[in-house]
């Protein structure tokens, strides 16, 4: 094994954090490392550890300064979950994103395979008859064509296959999950982002507002859900220039009803495309309910409408009046060309 992860490993083991000035050179040797177990031993150690803001930033800043850019295109907003959360239903960040861009607003948004989940954003757009942008080429034609792009995480960030492989063995998020989100090739200047753990919410919320951005907002719902909740209370922080604001959601914030049925789980891509699909064609579910919830954050954020409860008819709008399938239907029959 590469000297400095050992050394990072008993570190970690004593309770040491990677700082930030060492975020390069850690991340570096994770990246060149071909130890499938030694890179499960540092995860299983950062794991039992626990991890830290300055590590969430360090590693996240490294990765923005590194990536293939995605340019002109700022003014987009990413709706993200970071994968790992105990419940896990379909992609609602990937039917959120179709149905703010189907609301008339620009969205890039950033996604990868499964690692810690059942179907991970880019798993479930092939289901769907999508494919995502694989660079930085096809991501600004389709921002200019379509208002929407899917960037694929690994067409813009030198990532790992044997991190990749180490990460899928493991029973629990790790770091990488953290890092993705802050992380997006068109350095999205709005965003939601969804984590699995509330504890972790003002750790990236403050690691983000380190990063920049202009106004985004970082969830953890009821229940362990990396996306805003229907059924139970979201614990919130929404970040800007000026600094971070705590506050929490519930259904009725956004004018919907406190969902009492229990979200249902994909237990594979197929199902959660469905479920997709679904929702895009209108069925009256507490999956439809998630996606309106969770659109009209972003909706709300970028300043389209003056209340959650507005962003709300927005995003019901959108499906109802089959914008959304219209904008899928062009989607899928005008699939990108890999740059």
């Amino acid at each position: 094994m590469n000297e400095l992860l050992h050394t990072t490993i008993l570190g970690m083991k004593r309770g040491v954090d990677v700082s930030v000035n060492d975020a390069e050179n850690v991340l570096d040797a994770i990246l060149a490392s071909e130890d499938r177990k030694g890179l499960v031993d540092l995860l299983t150690a950062w794991n039992e550890k626990g991890i830290t803001e300055d590590e969430i930033y360090g590693f996240a800043k490294v990765l923005r300064e590194r990536c293939r850019r995605v340019h002109g295109h700022e003014d987009a907003v990413d709706i993200v979950g970071t994968g790992g959360g105990s419940q896990k239903p379909f992609n609602v960040s990937t039917a959120a994103a179709i149905v703010t861009s189907a609301s008339g607003i620009k969205v890039a948004k950033h996604g990868n395979r499964a690692a810690t989940s059942r179907s991970g954003a880019i798993d479930v757009l092939s289901a769907l008859g999508l494919e995502p942008s694989l660079g930085p080429a096809s991501a600004e034609m389709n921002l200019r064509r379509h208002g929407l792009a899917f960037l694929f995480a690994p067409a813009f960030h030198r990532l790992s296959a044997k991190l990749a492989d180490a990460r899928r063995s493991l029973p629990f998020p790790t770091i990488f999950n953290c890092i993705g989100p802050l992380a997006n090739p068109a350095n999205a200047q709005y965003q939601v982002i969804g984590t699995w753990s509330g504890d972790l919410v003002p750790k990236i919320a403050n690691a983000l507002h380190r990063l920049g951005t202009t106004r985004s907002l970082v969830v953890n719902g009821s229940s362990g859900l990396d996306e805003i909740s229907i059924n139970g209370t979201t614990i919130a922080v929404e970040v800007t220039p000026d600094g971070i604001r705590n506050y929490e959601l519930a259904a009725d914030s956004f004018g919907l009803r406190h969902g009492t049925v229990t979200l249902p789980k994909a237990e594979n891509v197929a199902e959660s495309a469905a479920r997709i699909r679904g929702v895009l064609n209108g069925e009256r579910t507490i999956g439809r309910d998630m996606v309106i919830a969770n659109s009209a954050a972003a909706i709300f954020l970028v300043g389209k409408a003056s209340s959650l409860t507005d962003a709300a008819d927005i995003a019901a709008d959108a499906i109802d009046s089959g914008k959304v399938v219209a904008k899928l239907d062009i989607l899928s029959a005008e699939v990108a060309i890999a740059a």
